[in-house]
């Protein structure tokens, strides 16, 4: 199969995608309608076993698991209770509530592993106290989409693991990877949120309760810090894989859950249906990712690219820069998830081919998924977030607050390459 072909097919298949075809349907219909027309009838008799080894392994077990774990904390209240206990001691800086939006999307991603229902939980439970107090819109609205991609890079995350699961690489080292990429990107946001309010002035300052009280509620941030702590000292140390911390971590949030007098057949049932739902979801893209992959293969399509990019003589930082531009018209058109499987059988080979860390590429990798969730016209946190305000204003006011945070994400990319080992120390050290 030529590049010229192949470029074909994959613009056929984001045309598909942009067309309003389920992304696995589109996936499969070309991968499979490829591998037949280069191979013949054959290549369909191969997908079987070739999917039933590769969905068969216990490392997507961890998906349901962490999928699992968001839904108990989703229901079981405890983002209000972390909410009011966050901003008791937050409030006061300059930004007020603002701080508290980004913080609290920090500490729920560290349990979540997704940023949709990151930005989704802390809206729902930030914008009503943020109207209230007649904080700027645009801002308050900010905060809260680019806050909830911090969903998808501070573990555990869903992304990582469809990333590990396609180039084979550690969940573990992933999820230990993106500790201090995420801690320090939160910081960032709130350091902006800050000089952006001394600057204008527009956004009041909090005052704050007793410290009595502060340290009262403070115990409510106890349990997302005991399950991230369990679950990231359990894979630092070796004493667990992926799976079995995302089965310590469901444990432990079934306990607090238990605590707070929220555990009910009714709870559960929707929390296992939810995650049927979005584990189908993300195990069919899966599986047609890899008929794709498949095809890719055999075909050596990766290897004719990895041949006529490295024959250009890029460094891998111009590489990464010409991936930068890629990624960011790509997430203006495309979903996270399809976007992720889609071009990493591609990406991945090649910049492997240019010498760039694997570990450090998944956290690249998954910063540009984060700025898709926030590109319109199809950033899906834009809609998530719309979607939860309470007033009736127009979505122009999401991307207003929210353009800032994506080139705050840009420079922190760029940081990265100049600086790798903020990615790559602590998995280095595992």
């Amino acid at each position: 199969m030529s590049t010229l072909e192949f470029s074909i097919a994959f613009v056929l298949m984001i045309a598909l995608m942009l067309l309003g075809l389920p992304i696995a349907v589109a996936m499969v219909l070309v991968g499979a309608g490829a591998g037949v027309m280069v191979f013949g009838v054959p290549f369909l008799s191969s997908t079987g076993a070739m999917l039933w080894g590769v969905l068969n392994d216990n490392l997507l077990t961890a998906a349901p698991l962490f999928i699992l774990l968001g839904e108990l904390l989703l229901r079981s209240g405890m983002a209000d209770r972390m909410y009011g206990a966050m901003a008791a001691w937050l409030s006061r800086l300059p930004g007020g509530l603002l701080h508290t939006n980004i913080a609290c999307c920090g500490l729920f991603a560290a349990t979540s592993g997704s940023s949709v229902a990151t930005a989704a939980t802390i809206g729902t439970v930030a914008l009503p106290s943020l109207q209230a107090r007649n904080y700027p819109m645009p801002q308050a609205l900010g905060t809260l989409a680019a806050g909830g991609t911090l969903g998808i890079l501070i573990p555990p995350s869903i992304n990582m693991i469809v990333y590990g699961s396609l180039t084979e690489n550690s969940i573990g080292k992933l999820f230990i990877a993106g500790i201090v990429p995420g801690l320090l990107l939160t910081g960032l946001f709130m350091a902006y949120v800050w000089i952006n309010s001394r600057v204008t002035g527009k956004v009041p300052r909090e005052e704050l309760p007793p410290l009595r009280e502060r340290l009262a509620m403070s115990v409510h941030l106890l349990p997302p810090l005991v399950i991230f702590g369990i679950i990231m000292g359990s894979l630092y140390t070796g004493f667990a894989t992926a799976t079995e911390s995302a089965a310590l971590g469901v444990v432990v949030a079934l306990f607090f859950t238990w605590r707070a007098g929220r555990l009910n057949w009714a709870m559960l049932e929707t929390c296992f249906l939810q995650t049927a739902r979005t584990t189908g979801m993300i195990m069919l893209i899966l599986a047609a990712a890899f008929v794709l992959n498949l095809m890719i293969s055999l075909a050596g399509v990766a290897e004719t690219l990895t041949k006529s990019v490295t024959s250009l003589g890029l460094s891998a930082t111009a590489m990464l820069l010409v991936l930068i531009v890629f990624y960011l018209l790509l997430g203006m058109f495309m979903d996270v998830m399809s976007m992720l499987v889609a071009t990493v059988p591609i990406t991945y080979p090649i910049v492997q081919a240019l010498g760039v860390d694997p570990i450090w590429f998944g956290i690249f990798i998954i910063l540009m998924c984060e700025l898709a969730l926030i590109t319109p016209p199809v950033g899906m946190n834009l809609f998530v977030v719309q979607g939860v305000r309470p007033d009736k204003g127009g979505i122009g006011d999401v991307i207003s607050g929210t353009w800032p945070y994506a080139v705050i994400m840009l420079l922190f990319t760029l940081l990265l390459m100049a600086f790798p080992a903020i990615v790559t120390f602590l998995p280095g050290q595992m």
